[in-house]
């Protein structure tokens, strides 16, 4: 890991910092790279957008590591509300979950029982529920949330981080439920006997887990593969497994964030392919927008620019 990345991720962690560059209006026209803006209604103009350009959309609350049920709650009745202003506007969007966001380190029934009642609403309203993972201290109670809600509700699904060590008996052992999977990198600062170091290290296994989850879907097994990448040299061989396999480009999705490679994002779609926009907003933007930093150090130059 470069010494940038590894500063950006310990800063991630900061909360003086977080304060302090948060006041900043250099800072906070930065991140204007990387989300529409702080509110549900900016997300949801956004993904009206994406939509005309034949794109879906996931939304996702910003927030991490709430402090008490009531607090967690809210949360919850805000993606209520999401959910209601998504079926509203008739998009085809789907919204996107933290456990720790829905209070898993307060009580982890009251959040399993959180992200029941968004799947319920979801399904109802005739969309869908994605839970995305955090550190690797939290794995194994969000495979276990996961399993939880997924056996009341099936139009929901989890993330993998490519780059831990564990992934690959995790993907296996999930398999069996037919799932829906979407496949990232991996944006934590982990220990180097957590989570590989290196880019042809993460990049081999987010390979090899993309080989074993389009066989799955080619098997008709109802799992659903998406590709949360913006490598498009990772896109291509994907897509060329895929073929391979007899997988059409409507069984997997691929999901980029905003912001990074629109062009792009725009050509997959214009290909064939399921391209979905991952769209955040909320006030507590610094720790995931460190981390978006993180992942491509460069993007710094466009922090340094905004000061001017």
């Amino acid at each position: 890991m470069s010494i940038t990345r590894s500063l950006l991720l310990r800063a991630s962690r900061s909360d003086w910092l977080a304060d302090q560059l948060r006041q900043r209006a250099f800072f906070r026209r930065a991140t204007q790279r990387f989300m529409p803006g702080e509110d549900l209604p900016s997300a949801l103009d956004a993904a009206t957008s994406f939509a005309r350009d034949g794109l879906g959309s996931v939304l996702t609350e910003l927030g991490e590591q709430v402090r008490s049920p009531a607090e967690a709650a809210a949360v919850r009745d805000r993606y209520l509300e999401a959910l209601a202003q998504i079926h509203l506007r008739s998009l085809p969007a789907h919204i996107s979950v933290k456990l720790t966001h829905l209070g898993i380190d307060t009580d982890r029934d009251a959040c399993a029982a959180h992200v029941q009642a968004i799947a319920r609403r979801a399904a109802a309203l005739g969309t869908f529920v994605w839970i995305d993972m955090e550190e690797s201290r939290y794995v194994d109670a969000t495979i276990a949330v996961y399993r939880d809600v997924r056996a009341e509700a099936a139009r929901v699904g989890i993330c993998l981080q490519a780059y831990l060590r564990r992934t690959p008996a995790d993907l296996g052992s999930l398999l069996p439920l037919a799932p829906s999977i979407r496949l990232v990198k991996g944006a934590y600062r982990e220990p180097p006997d957590v989570a590989y170091t290196t880019k042809d290290q993460v990049d081999a296994q987010y390979l090899s887990l993309a080989g074993q989850l389009l066989a799955s879907a080619r098997e008709g097994s109802g799992t659903l593969p998406v590709f949360g990448t913006h490598d498009l040299g990772l896109v291509k061989r994907i897509s060329r497994r895929a073929d391979e396999l007899g997988v059409a480009q409507r069984q997997y999705e691929i999901h980029m964030l905003y912001g990074i490679r629109t062009a792009d994002q725009r050509a997959l779609a214009a290909s064939g392919h399921v391209v979905r926009v991952l769209i955040s907003y909320g006030t507590a933007w610094f720790a995931w927008y460190m981390r978006r930093l993180a992942e491509r150090p460069a993007n710094l130059w466009f922090v340094v620019r905004s000061i001017f």
